[in-house]
């Protein structure tokens, strides 16, 4: 008998707490006054500083400002500390403001309307920033910014990120970058020195190839070190012995794609030492390498950790487990004793809260991955809802979403896949996307129903997809080109990539062409891979979700799919959001949506 979504006992749990529980945090900062973060909280849309000391933790951030960069769109690196303070980029324009500690207002420190500022790091009086600007094209260049000074540290390459600084300031490094390459294809690790005079010397290059290259650091003693991904995984490399060699290091990758500035996974302790958290199997380790080469493993409760910081007495990340969402914690380093210092509220009781099952399956002529969640009400089999995240080169975690919750307590079982082309699997992983995006990707979305099926434990008619952008874009091949599942839902997603090419930023110029190819040169098989060109072959509901000002994914592109499907005597529909942009960030929305299209496949099963 075929299983359908019913009621457990924790399906009081709304979309409106599913959306309340969605705070999150990131940037996290240590240093003489204390710990810092950014803090997103869904109720208002708002990006805040937040100071912990003396075990009380505080908001910075005055009303009316909003700490977010919005730097090759996706931002990142908002806030630095200073000397007395903190640096951080305003939401709303931009610029780069200082605000000291004594509740004095923020101060604006940069005019420049036509800027963005990202990737703050502050050095001896400057804010040392990636700056990009707008005018008939956009450039980004390494700037440096004082009271009335701006000072250019790097220029000519066509992308920025990570400038680091040693502790005696003699030496500056950074990432950088150059068109059509993507920060996670191939990039350059540079570096510059002061001469005798303080001047600083000629750019020259450390490492850069046929390799991504990312997070640089330099120790105490000025030695520089840096993660490549040379050796098929991001890993430790650095300056031991006077040469450039990779570190001693567990084969796994280090970090994330860096879609956006600022991440911190790892830090450089000395010449064989090093603070790192990597994935295996998808899930998040933390550990701390001593010169000796001892390995010791902290807070493996925890499946995921970002924002990486320490002192003397303590480490501090951002860290999320299959029970509990992002928290800031702070673990003893003598007793590994971990306290949550803000976050990490119980969502659910534990017994109700659908934990991961990775999973690793055969898709075409190799294998893809991904997490699966059993339904919480219901009998098994029971309906499934695959989840394809954005990016695509991104990635899903095993750790607690509340949308995930939402679902698993209505009776659907969730496929959370890391598709090929997802980051944390290594280069070759990553790159196995390179010219097959809508097919490779969507064979994965396919594959995952009849595994799972396999195994007895979801019903295949009763599948379901669902993808936010590049995962929109999956999901709606997956809706055209296969009879696999019985509906879709896709948010601010792209139906047409030709047209989204034309439109999109400079970071993402050439991805396109990456991705599947030139679009004069490969036009067929861009009309092959064109959900919008062949709505025709869509013959299951779909509902579409979608912000009246995104730049992305414009609006005309998602009401012509949902014209054309209903054209065709398709059941679909479509919610448009007047405030939203690409990617929802207003509490209400958020949960509009998530209702919404659980009434849509609720009408699709006849419930």
């Amino acid at each position: 008998m075929s299983a359908t979504p019913m009621s457990s006992p924790a399906a009081e749990f709304s979309a409106a707490q599913a959306v309340a529980a969605g705070t999150d945090f990131a940037e996290l900062k240590a240093g003489e006054q204390g710990l810092f973060w950014n803090e997103f909280r869904p109720a208002d849309g708002a990006c805040r500083i937040w100071h912990w000391r003396d075990q009380q933790a505080h908001c910075l951030t005055p009303d009316g400002f909003s700490v977010r960069s919005r730097v090759y769109e996706y931002g990142g690196g908002s806030f630095c500390l200073t000397g007395d303070g903190l640096a951080f980029v305003n939401e709303n324009d931009q610029q780069v403001y200082l605000q000291a500690l004594d509740g004095t207002p923020p101060h604006r420190l940069t005019q420049h309307t036509d800027c963005r500022y990202g990737d703050l790091l502050w050095h001896a009086g400057e804010v040392l920033a990636v700056e990009e600007r707008h005018g008939s094209h956009v450039e980004h260049r390494l700037v440096a910014v004082a009271e009335g000074r701006r000072d250019v540290l790097a220029e000519g390459a066509d992308f920025y990120a990570t400038p680091a600084i040693s502790a005696d300031g003699c030496r500056l490094a950074w990432i950088e970058w150059d068109r059509p390459h993507q920060p996670w294809t191939v990039t350059r690790l540079m570096c510059r020195e002061r001469d005798a005079s303080g001047a600083w010397g000629a750019p020259h290059c450390i490492a850069g190839g046929a390799e991504s290259l990312q997070q640089p650091r330099f120790d105490a003693q000025g030695r520089l070190y840096c993660l490549s991904d040379l050796d098929g995984y991001w890993q430790p490399w650095g300056e031991v012995d006077g040469h450039w060699q990779h570190l001693p290091s567990a084969i796994a990758d280090h970090a994330a794609a860096p879609w956006q500035l600022g991440p911190c996974t790892w830090l450089a302790l000395g010449p064989q030492s090093y603070l790192a958290s990597w994935f295996e199997d998808g899930f998040g380790q933390l550990w701390l390498r001593s010169n000796t080469g001892e390995m010791v493993r902290y807070a493996s409760a925890y499946t995921r950790f970002r924002s990486l910081a320490m002192d003397a007495e303590h480490i501090y990340a951002i860290a999320a487990s299959p029970i509990s969402p992002p928290a800031v914690i702070a673990i003893d380093r003598s007793n590994h004793d971990v306290q949550v210092l803000a976050g990490g509220a119980q969502v659910l009781p534990a017994a109700h809260i659908s934990t991961p099952q990775p999973i690793r399956y055969a898709s075409g002529d190799s294998v893809a991955h991904g997490f699966f969640y059993p339904a919480m009400a219901g009998g098994t089999p029971s309906p499934l809802l695959v989840f394809i995240h954005g990016g695509p080169t991104s990635a899903c975690y095993p750790v607690l979403d509340p949308r995930i919750q939402y679902w698993t307590q209505r009776g659907f079982a969730v496929a959370d896949l890391n598709y090929r082309g997802s980051s944390g699997y290594g280069r070759a992983y990553r790159q196995a996307l390179h010219l097959r995006w809508g097919e490779s990707d969507v064979e994965d979305a396919c594959a995952a129903v009849a595994h799972l099926a396999s195994r007895g434990l979801i019903e295949p008619n009763q599948a379901f997809i669902r993808g936010g952008s590049a995962g929109g874009y999956t999901t709606l091949c997956a809706l055209a080109f296969h009879q696999v599942f019985r509906a879709g839902a896709s948010l601010y997603g792209v139906s047409d990539p030709e047209a989204l090419g034309r439109a999109t930023h400079k970071f993402e110029g050439d991805y396109l062409d990456w991705l599947i190819g030139d679009p004069l040169r490969d036009a067929e098989r861009y009309r092959q891979r064109t959900p919008l060109l062949h709505a025709g072959r869509i013959k299951v509901p779909v509902v579409f979700f979608q912000g009246e000002l995104d730049a992305v994914v414009v609006p005309e592109q998602t009401r012509s799919m949902l014209d054309a499907l209903i054209a065709n005597g398709i059941e679909a529909e479509g919610h448009f959001y007047p405030g939203e942009r690409h990617g929802f960030r207003q509490a209400a929305n958020l949960a509009h949506a998530l209702e919404e299209e659980w009434k849509f496949y609720c009408r699709v099963l006849g419930r």
